[in-house]
């Protein structure tokens, strides 16, 4: 799939919030520091200029963010969706009263989009899952919503560590090998990988 068009179409704040366009959705998922906006700017081929706003600051994104994605499909044909960008979680300088407000909006994003096609699920892979990450994992099981697991910043790691790593959070996860991808941000490995699937998601 070919990326031709990105524009920031808007933002949910809180419970009950209404959607940009009636667009198909792919939701983006995972801790605060995963490195969240920097995989949506290389996925969308915005790494000049940025249209999901990289923070020096875990966790200062509140709101689901909207981005409108105008794309080609592998076999030619226009298509239109929603990258959504849930807020990240796990960053323990916020506030807990916010940070449960946050889980409410993102559950209540996640089990009630109809729109929704599936979730992109992102994993530092530097490090070993935490409770937040595999509460997550369970969530999208018992919600029985379709999910890729993104393994990012794998440019950090030695060829050695990698495959060790990668096996060691696949194995903590609880996740399919199938369903999981090693991306990186700097280098764009995965990139394709990731636009494939997210088509498959979208035109099914």
């Amino acid at each position: 799939m070919h990326i031709n068009n990105v524009e920031f179409a808007g933002a949910i704040a809180n419970l009950n919030g209404k959607a940009p366009g009636s667009h198909p959705q792919v939701a983006f998922s995972g801790r605060s520091n995963v490195g969240k906006s920097s995989l949506v700017n290389r996925l969308l081929g915005r790494t000049r200029t940025a249209v999901a706003r990289v923070s020096s600051t875990p966790g200062k994104t509140r709101e689901i963010n909207f981005f409108d994605v105008k794309a080609t499909t592998s076999t030619g044909e226009a298509a239109r969706f929603y990258v959504v960008d849930l807020p990240g979680y796990g960053y323990a300088k916020v506030p807990v009263g916010v940070r449960v407000e946050w889980q409410k909006v993102i559950e209540w994003y996640l089990g009630s989009t109809k729109e929704l096609k599936g979730v992109v699920q992102l994993i530092d892979a530097r490090i070993d899952p935490v409770t937040a990450d595999r509460q997550m994992v369970e969530y999208l099981e018992q919600a029985a919503l379709p999910a890729l697991f993104v393994l990012t910043k794998v440019d950090k790691l030695t060829r050695s560590e990698r495959a060790a790593q990668v096996r060691k959070v696949i194995a903590s996860l609880g996740i399919h090998p199938d369903q999981t991808i090693e991306f990186s941000s700097k280098t764009g490995e995965g990139r394709d990988q990731l636009l494939e699937s997210i088509e498959s998601l979208i035109t099914t």
